[in-house]
This record gives structure tokens, sequence and C-alpha cells, in this order.
């Protein structure tokens, strides 16, 4: 069975020990986490893993007793305000999780001054070794996978900085998987998986990234030449917001488990 990480967002009614126990449930092997409660996601619980170290001691201790690990740790927004010594708390949970790698989304509208944030933010991660993904997102200011791929290239660390390719992403943002199955291995640090049609027509692209997306099986998106296209050790994940089901009272295991079967009959074909 090839391994497989739940993201957060996927089952966003979670606190963090919570979501250790889904993936549990659900054969996961990791977990992307949210290390704070974000307003974008308005089911998230209330908790605090930063100052709360009861908390924190917790979620550790039932990642350890149930062998679940810390994939990708978020959020880390970059922005043209933003104060990159900020971070060091979430950097310092982040590390005493042992997380994989911290995600990075980037807004700041200034090239120079974007690139030299970043650079400094992965300057200050390292300190904590911990290796940054840049995400690319159609809403932000690193919209596509060659516009991450240049900017992680300014950085210059293969291995320790590079992208993390959301599939939705790349197909919003007109992106291809020979472009993907081109990119150098080392600058493709993760990948995430969902499903979804070939257009977003109904919602908008923030909305279907967050909220709304497809089970597996259920779009177009080709997820077996997504994953073909990754480097053969990329790890995995599956990010698949239903707000639908969270509406219609739908727990968070079964709808974890709906979700990963797709990926899972996928990864395992």
């Amino acid at each position: 069975m090839k391994r497989l990480a739940l993201d957060h967002i996927t089952v966003t009614d979670t606190t963090p020990v919570d979501l250790v126990e889904v993936a549990h449930a659900t054969g996961c092997a990791a977990i992307c986490l949210f290390m704070e409660p974000m307003a974008v996601l308005p089911h998230m619980p209330t908790f605090d893993i930063y100052t709360g170290k009861a908390q924190r001691r917790l979620l550790k201790a039932r990642m350890a007793a149930l062998e679940i690990g810390l994939d990708v740790a978020y959020p880390f927004t970059l922005g043209a305000r933003t104060d990159i010594e900020a971070f060091i708390p979430a950097l310092e949970c982040a590390a005493e999780l042992e997380a994989r790698m911290v995600n990075v989304l980037a807004y700041d509208r200034d090239p120079a001054r974007r690139a030299d944030k970043f650079v400094a933010f992965c300057d200050l991660a390292a300190q904590f070794d911990l290796p940054v993904a840049v995400e690319f997102y159609p809403p932000s200011q690193v919209p596509s996978l060659a516009e991450a791929l240049a900017l992680v290239g300014q950085v210059g660390r293969p291995g320790q900085v590079g992208v993390n390719v959301d599939l939705l992403h790349l197909v919003r943002s007109g992106g291809s998987l020979a472009e993907l199955a081109g990119a150098p291995a080392q600058a493709i640090l993760y990948g995430q998986i969902c499903d979804g049609p070939a257009q977003c027509e109904e919602i908008s692209l923030d909305i279907e990234a967050s909220s709304q997306r497809r089970l597996i099986g259920e779009g177009v998106f080709d997820v077996t030449g997504f994953l073909a296209a990754l480097p053969p050790a990329c790890p995995i994940s599956v990010e698949l917001p239903q707000e639908t089901a969270i509406r219609g009272g739908a727990a968070p295991i079964p709808r974890a488990r709906q979700a990963v079967a797709g990926a899972r009959a996928v990864l395992d074909a």
C-alpha cells in the first residue's frame, strides 16, 4: 500500500488531535495540518497549539501513539506587510511536531520584495531544519508552476526549497502534466490530489479550492497522469474539502474514508 497523507482541509471540522484520529481511522500515514484556525475555514474548531503547550503535547503524543507523521504545516502567508520574524512561534511548533516541510503562499504584489521575503522566510525556516514548499495558486502572486519554479530557483536550495503542486491549482492555472513532468525532480517537494470539472463555472476559484472539490473519480482530472508526472518519491496527500457534506451533517471519519478511498484506488492501481 502506497503512503498517503490526509490534508486538514479535507476535514476542516476537526481539531489537530481529531485530525490525527481521522487519519489513523482511514489508513493514512500522515497529516497536513493547519496549526491555527483560519477565518476562511469557518467550520474549523478553536484550538491553540502555539501557546497552548498542553494541547501541543497531547497532539504530539497522539501522533506518536498512532504513528501518524506531519507532512506539511500551514499556514505561512507572505504579504507586503509580513513580518518574517513573527513566524518564529509557528516554525518552532512545526519543528517540534517534526514537520516534513512548511507551506508558503505569496501575495505580495511587488516582485522584488516578494522574492526578498521568500528568501528571508527560507533562511528562517532553515534555522529550524524545515524545508519550504511554495504553493502556487491562481489568485495569489505566484499563480503558476512556472512562476513557483522561478521563485524557488532564486533561493537555490534543491530538495530543501521547492514547490507544492496541488492538482486543482495546476489545472486551474492552465498548467500541464508535461510541464510538471519536465520540472527538476528536486524542485517538486509535494503533491496534492483531488478531482474536479474541466472548468470552474458555478463557484469562484477560492471557494472551489477551500470548500468544494470533487471526489476522485467524479471529475475529469487526470489523477493517474498527475501521479506519474510527479517525482517517484514525492509524498502525496488527499486535499478534498466537501462543504456540502459538512452542511449535510456527515461526520469527519466517513467523509474522510470516502475521500481517501478514491485516492487509494488510483494510487494502488
